[in-house]
């Protein structure tokens, strides 16, 4: 039997992996906590210099002068990171994101390679006690390292973690764990948002945040490896035994289970053993795809990033807005579970849709004028697009993950993801562009959301499909398209 059948045997989504979806899902908590980090211990409070005669001749003469006014605990106030300093406290937070970006690049590649298992359970590892160099760190050239250990690592878990979601289920629940784990990152934020309340000393905090880091690679160390990898590696007496381990855990006989020892699951398949970032190149589908995917990333990116920045300006708790920013997002997900199921829907034109939305959102901000009723202003409007890119943002994860063999999965998401980056480290430059005019930022959102929709309807639907395995299966018929044909729009609608 091939691997979907086996999996309706197993159980597609039983018990066992429930319980082993959960520990990957809330493992995003973490996550968000390391990446919204920066938010809170990267305050600066507000401080005044005492007048003295003539002008300070260095930096260090200068702080003796300098009185913080709020009562805040935090790296700058610290490490006096203000004046010529203050761009230490955004670097910190470039080099995380740099950090991501770099392990994007090396860990999805390497686990394709040599698995997701060995991959998510070491970067983990590692984040965690890059994560206690962080709180402990003597002076600031050892916080800004460890920042971008601890995005590197982030960086491994975040496609590892996403991938292994998908291949311990069947294909049939690739929608909904993907959109669990994305849900579960929106509410890590908010509730990260709640634990810089309550745990005010910036060193406490990241103890604190990093912490449940120890507990989440505790659970995953019992955490099976996938068996899609195993089997598009030719190890298929390995992914019959994880399959026989799940099944046995959901209360299922699968004794006699089997997988078919034909084609690219043979172990001595040369084209398995060379599927890496060259293949998205190389290979004339994968090629269109990833270039296609790759500007849906980056824009899905520029716009969210954008967005939260041009809504980060609204007044109140820092600790609410933090919160605010997570929650938001929520609606989006049971939007996505609820369209990208729907045959008149699908992945293709839902997350099409919501891109246009969300650049549609951005071009009515142009037309409101500055000071407007809360109901139907700059700051509604921004975070409805926002809500929206996310509903696009979560549908991309799902999509992509299946319009990419499973023997090149991790590759594919990890190039995507880079991309993703890309759009993340412009994004702070677009409000920028206001010095030519007042409406150019969100002309560039609303530019990006509407051309990423128009080109993201030449990609294939999935939806009722079979994922591919191997690259040889992309010579079929079934996965070989690289644009939607209007015969095969016309079957499904029948």
């Amino acid at each position: 039997m091939d691997l979907e059948e086996a999996f309706q045997v197993v159980g597609e989504f039983g018990p066992y992996q429930k319980r082993a979806v959960s520990v990957l899902v809330l493992t995003q908590v973490y996550m968000a906590c390391q990446s919204m980090l920066i938010v809170l211990i990267g305050f600066t409070p507000q401080y005044r210099i005492e007048q003295q005669d003539g002008v300070p001749s260095n930096q260090q003469e200068l702080l003796q002068h300098v009185t913080f006014t709020e009562d805040v605990d935090s790296i700058v106030t610290e490490w006096f990171l203000i004046k010529q300093q203050a761009y230490k406290v955004s670097l910190a937070g470039s080099l995380f994101f740099a950090g991501l970006l770099v392990g994007n690049i090396i860990f999805g590649p390497l686990s394709d390679r040599i698995g997701r298992r060995p991959v998510y359970l070491t970067c983990l590892f590692f984040e965690v006690v890059f994560g206690y160099v962080t709180a402990l760190a003597p002076s600031y050239e050892v916080f800004a390292l460890s920042r971008f250990l601890v995005g590197l690592m982030n960086g491994g878990i975040n496609v590892s973690c996403f991938v292994l979601t998908q291949e311990y289920v069947g294909k049939s629940y690739w929608a909904m764990t993907g959109t669990l784990v994305n849900m579960s990152f929106a509410v890590g934020i908010a509730l990260f948002g709640a634990l810089g309340y309550l745990v005010r000393p910036w060193r406490n905090l990241a103890i604190v945040a990093n912490s449940s880091g120890v507990l989440f690679f505790l659970l995953s160390v019992a955490l099976p490896e996938s068996p899609r990898w195993l089997y598009s590696q030719g190890q298929t007496e390995r992914a019959e035994e994880v399959l026989r381990y799940m099944a046995l855990r959901n209360g299922n006989t699968a004794n006699n289970l089997m997988l078919q020892r034909v084609g690219a699951a043979k172990a001595g398949n040369r084209n398995n053993r060379r599927a890496g970032v060259l293949q998205l190149v190389i290979h004339p589908v994968l090629r269109l795809r990833t270039m296609v995917l790759m500007f849906v990333w980056y824009a899905c990116s520029l716009v969210y990033y954008g967005l939260t920045l041009g809504a980060s300006d609204t007044s109140g708790s820092r600790y609410v807005n933090v919160a605010m920013y997570g929650l938001v997002e929520l609606p989006a997900y049971p939007l996505c579970i609820y369209f990208i199921n729907k045959h008149w829907a699908g992945r293709r034109k839902s997350m099409a849709s919501f891109l246009c939305l969300a650049g549609s959102a951005c071009l009515c901000t142009m037309f409101i004028p500055e000071n407007t009723g809360t109901l139907l202003s700059v700051t509604s409007l921004a975070l409805l697009g926002k809500l929206m890119v996310s509903a696009a943002f979560n549908i991309a994860y799902v999509y992509t993950s299946e319009l990419y063999p499973t023997v090149i999965r991790n590759a594919g998401l990890g190039v995507c993801s880079m991309s993703c980056r890309v759009g993340g480290i412009l994004a702070p430059f677009v409000p920028s562009m206001r010095a030519l005019h007042a409406s150019m930022p969100f002309t560039v959102f609303c530019l990006s959301g509407l051309s990423a929709g128009c080109l993201g309807l030449l990609l294939p639907e999935t939806l009722n499909r079979p994922a591919a395995e191997t690259l040889e299966e992309l010579s079929s018929p079934t996965h070989s398209r690289v644009l939607e044909s209007k015969a095969l729009l016309y079957e499904d609608d029948k």
